[in-house]
């Protein structure tokens, strides 16, 4: 059987941390030493108060039919809880909220309600990969916004052509940013509501790093600014803040229209979100907030060791204001990203992403992920050390 895949699956390049997993792969089995620092997935449990809920109610009978579309009353009413007492935004848990399987399902799957044929929507750049290839997937076209050194890594939203403008149907933003871990304060975001207004444009705000803010930082939420939740919805996730990535739970909140129609979508698409892992989520945002406090010092300590360690070494980063990852310029005498990382890797065993793999704007940088322990990125920063030092 000849196997064709279909034109917009073409358009979409090969998924960036599958292909590192399998760099990975091939130099362990080469019997190389791997220190992995490419994927933004916490090393730390989630919170055992979470857990043991999750037990407890995984062996209730009553939790193992199908589960609310829009997801439990109880959650969204948890999540409306926890908007109102962090960023004192108040939100109708029935219209307002939808549960996710994880942001990433919001966020594949929102362009499906709103997007016809060729509708632009404005994607960051660099940025997560999902946001560029779901547009694609839904027949629509992105266009990149550049997020650049010189503008403190945010869309210059002035420099966009009107006519484009006028022409795109949604804007994504995502601030604390990945992978630039660049910080936005409320004057940006009113900024983007004005630019969405006088453009008629939805936006999606994608902020699952809210949580994870060092040296007296705190972050906002989209939804803060006036006006904003008549042009747009934001997407949250549990993943980062209470290390429950492999749970799959994350929510969508903000204007009720664009929340019902990405809700008739997953209608049609899935059949929500076992409801253990809602009762668990429930537990995370009613008794777990202090958890998230020894998390965030748990990587401030790992982003000062591994930045200290780098700088020391010669190699300059900065230290973030927010997320887990360290977004550096390469060092002199390359020109490539990739071909920095795969010597990296081949030296050094240590795993780091190139920034083209996350936008083409992203040429000339590479992220680090700081989820692996203390002592693990001592090691990572020795070898990558004793790289810098033969380079010069």
């Amino acid at each position: 059987m000849n196997v064709d895949y279909s034109n917009k699956l073409k358009r979409i390049p090969s998924y960036l941390f599958a292909e590192i997993d399998r760099a990975i792969e091939k130099k362990k089995k080469e019997g190389k030493d791997i220190i992995n620092l490419s994927v933004g997935d916490p090393d730390l449990p989630a919170p055992k108060r979470v857990v043991d809920a999750l037990c407890k109610a995984a062996r209730d009978p009553r939790n193992h039919r199908y589960p609310s579309y829009a997801g439990m009353l109880e959650f969204r009413k948890a999540v409306a809880k926890w908007y109102k007492l962090r960023f004192n935004v108040s939100l109708n848990a029935e219209k307002e909220v939808i549960a996710l399987i994880g942001s990433k399902d919001g966020i594949t799957h929102i362009h499906l309600a709103f997007l016809n044929p060729g509708d632009k929507v404005l994607v960051p750049d660099p940025g997560y990969p999902a946001y560029k290839s779901a547009v694609i997937l839904a027949d629509g076209t992105p266009v990149e916004m550049p997020l650049l050194k010189e503008n403190d890594f945010k869309p210059d939203l002035s420099s966009i052509d009107r006519k484009i403008a006028k022409e795109t149907k949604m804007l994504f933003i995502n601030y604390p940013n990945a992978p630039t871990t660049a910080v936005a304060d409320k004057e940006f975001f009113k900024e983007v509501v004005d630019f969405a207004l006088d453009n008629e444009i939805m936006v999606c705000h994608d902020n699952p790093y809210s949580e994870i803010t060092f040296d007296n930082y705190k972050a906002p939420s989209f939804l803060e600014v006036r006006n904003a939740k008549d042009v747009g919805i934001e997407f949250h996730s549990l993943s980062k803040s209470f290390n429950m990535t492999g749970f799959r739970i994350g929510m969508a909140v903000g204007n009720e229209a664009v929340i019902s129609g990405l809700g008739k979508v997953k209608e049609n698409v899935d059949s929500g979100v076992f409801q253990p892992i809602q009762i668990a989520a429930i537990e995370a945002l009613e008794n777990c907030l202090d958890e998230i406090k020894k998390n965030v010092k748990i990587f401030e300590e790992r982003r000062d060791v591994m930045v200290d360690s780098l700088n020391d070494f010669g190699w300059e980063v900065d230290k973030p204001k927010a997320t887990f990852y360290l977004w550096a310029e390469i060092p002199k005498g390359f020109n490539s990203s990739i071909k920095f990382c795969s010597k990296v890797l081949e030296e050094t065993g240590v795993v780091l992403t190139p920034g083209v793999g996350l936008g083409k704007f992203g040429e000339g940088y590479v992220r680090f992920a700081l989820t692996q322990s203390k002592e693990k990125l001592k090691e990572a920063a020795e070898r990558l050390g004793k790289f810098i030092k033969k380079l010069k």
